[in-house]
């Protein structure tokens, strides 16, 4: 990557994207890219703008601009009226612009990457907050309580603590429901109220590096009544949490545009959940969100310079309960957000609820791992009662990221590849014209070009193939027309399923175990329940078992989280399996580069699949 030239003063500029109907401005020094984010128009980039990845194309329709890396353009560092493909990381337009945007920044989402609750769950109860219905007598002359002396008189139990924005609401909530109210009550504090017969609801979040999930249940039944997921908007910074990491860092205003970013998020859900079901925001009494612990600090606002540096320590550890309108969200005023506990360095509270959730499978003594596959793997090692869990900086690789061709489970997304007759077959989501390749299809493309032979076992682009062209001078696999899988993408699945491969094979080591005595290995992650096994052990990404020794569990963190929500002896528990958990550092060990390096490659890996 070449360094930008320092921005000159100069007038702004209009940025037109015919495909949204929408025009922005361009601020003075800005990337194509900085002002696309800035104003919310999505454009894939998975280094977050550093121009590392070439994610970022746009095709410049109309206008001129100047260049970062003069290799960018053909002949000068200006473009003019002519179109081409640009990374608009790495370009500011010196005139108004027509672009248009890559098929794979535009395909709408098809597969949320959630739990979808397909069938009916209830939940266990022993909520945090409950919920009182109330009728009070008309205030007179003669009968002049104040507003809340009345409510506390009718609910007959001494309440010393009341939140002071829901002191401000009760008058109006209280003639505006001609004196019939819900008071919503966390341990002998009030905390909101709401119309008679309304909804008591709680919102649990699993706030993951690529996707956020939602999930609105009734607190009163324990029934989850609706379920959503949507993108983190926080990957404008960066697919992985180290590039938003080093973003934050630079200044308490990158670090309050993460913060805001997950907020934005977290209430989009609140919103789009409460409407689904016809009821209101102010409904949601209590709040749960679970993520890893660079999600966890950046929403907190909490500093992760030192997270970010070895020995790679969190600010905060155990749980914490925070008022939610500290962290800007439009719910219940007086309403509380429960943060579940991480473990240690990266393993975040995302895998305590997954380790609460799955509990079930691992409880009775086997020797377990339970791992959770994503931008950020997290491993543990249950053995003997012992659990020890470690983090693997897997990186956005495996779920289409740092892919060139990659994009985001969505319409024209290759999902599967497969084999027939010495050739390669994809299959796409929505059936329609490829347009990109998601996680599930990364893993699935290297497992089909190690079975025709594309792959030697260093990890080359080998030979003489149908299925192989020339592209912008490299050899790469043609998956599609326009989708390519080449020798770089190749390299970024490498290092993350040697990453991964290598977190398992210490930890084991560490209780002098050897791979076939696992028992069972729980893959939890709504990514994970979509990744074809065999072809994720036939890469090396996990360990040559019997497959009925794999369960695929789906979203369990979004399990455990939701458990936290609806019980309080679930927080009491999760609590316990984080203080449980021995958290390993794997990346100071000093046997880790040598195990790292011996699992890049594929060797005596090429005949797996078909044993299998």
């Amino acid at each position: 990557m070449t360094k930008r030239k320092p921005a000159s003063a100069g007038p702004a500029f209009t940025l037109s994207f015919p495909q949204l109907d929408r025009e922005i401005p361009s601020h003075d020094g800005e990337t194509i890219y900085q002002s696309a984010r800035r104003s919310g128009v999505r454009i894939i980039g998975a280094c977050g703008g550093r121009g590392t990845c070439g994610t970022c194309r746009v095709l410049i329709v109309e206008g001129e601009i100047d260049a970062a890396d003069e290799k960018m353009l053909p002949g000068a560092g200006t473009a003019t009226k002519k179109r081409r493909w640009v990374r608009a990381c790495q370009v500011t337009p010196t005139s108004d612009c027509v672009m248009e945007i890559a098929a794979r920044s535009l395909a709408p989402v098809v597969r949320a990457e959630f739990d979808t609750g397909e069938t009916i769950e209830i939940l266990a109860l022993d909520p945090a907050v409950v919920s009182r219905e109330v009728s009070v007598p008309e205030a007179t002359l003669a009968d002049n309580l104040s507003d809340l002396d009345r409510v506390i008189r009718a609910l007959a139990t001494p309440l010393p603590e009341v939140d002071l924005v829901a002191a401000r609401q009760l008058p109006a909530a209280l003639r505006g429901g001609d004196w019939s109210l819900r008071a919503h009550i966390r341990e002998r504090k009030l905390i909101g109220f709401s119309a008679a017969g309304s909804q008591t609801l709680g919102l649990a979040v699993d706030l993951g590096t690529t996707n956020v999930a939602g999930f609105l249940v009734d607190l009163q039944s324990g029934a989850r009544v609706a379920s959503l997921g949507i993108e983190n908007p926080q990957v404008a910074w960066g697919a992985d949490v180290i590039s938003r990491m080093n973003h934050a860092i630079q200044g308490p205003a990158n670090a309050a545009e993460l913060r805001q970013a997950a907020s934005t998020a977290i209430n989009a859900l609140a919103h789009d959940l409460c409407l689904s079901i016809g009821a209101v925001t102010a409904d949601i009494v209590d709040v749960a969100i679970c993520g890893n612990t660079a999600m966890h600090h950046l929403l907190l606002g909490l500093p992760v310079r030192q997270l970010g540096r070895s020995p790679f320590v969190a600010a905060v550890r155990d749980a914490m309960d925070v008022k939610a309108r500290e962290l800007d969200l439009t719910v219940c005023p007086g309403a509380y957000v429960h943060l579940a506990p991480n473990i240690g360095g990266f393993v975040g509270s995302d895998h305590v609820t997954a380790l609460l959730a799955t509990e079930n499978y691992w409880r009775g003594g086997t020797t377990t791992l339970v791992m959770d596959i994503g931008t950020n793997t997290e491993i543990s090692l249950i053995h003997r009662g012992d659990i020890m869990s470690a983090s693997c900086p897997s990186g956005p690789a495996l779920e289409g990221g740092h892919i060139s061709c990659g994009m985001r489970a969505a319409e024209g997304a290759i999902e599967r590849v497969t084999v027939e007759d010495g050739r390669i077959k994809i299959e796409v989501i929505g059936n329609r014209q490829a347009v990109g390749l998601c996680g599930s299809g990364v893993i699935d493309a290297m497992a089909a070009m190690r079975d025709v032979g594309i792959l030697d076992d260093g990890g080359r682009i080998v030979g003489q193939h149908p299925d192989i062209a020339d592209v912008d001078g490299k050899r790469a696999v043609v998956l599609a027309p326009g989708v390519t899988f080449n020798q770089h993408d190749v390299r970024a699945v490498q290092l993350a399923k040697a990453a991964i491969r290598t977190g398992i094979e210490l930890l084991l080591r560490d209780r002098d175990l050897r791979e076939y005595d696992i028992e069972l290995i729980v893959i939890a992650g709504a990514f994970g329940s979509y990744i074809d096994v065999g072809g994720a052990i036939a890469i090396g990404l996990l360990p040559v078992l019997p497959l009925d020794r794999i369960k695929q569990v789906g979203n369990a963190a979004g399990v455990g989280v939701r458990q936290i929500l609806a019980s309080k002896q679930a927080r009491a528990r999760a609590r316990e399996l984080a203080q449980r958990c021995r958290y390993v550092e794997l990346s100071t060990r000093s046997d880790f580069q040598k195990t790292f390096l011996h699992n890049i490659g594929f060797k005596h890996r090429h005949k797996v699949r078909r044993a299998l």
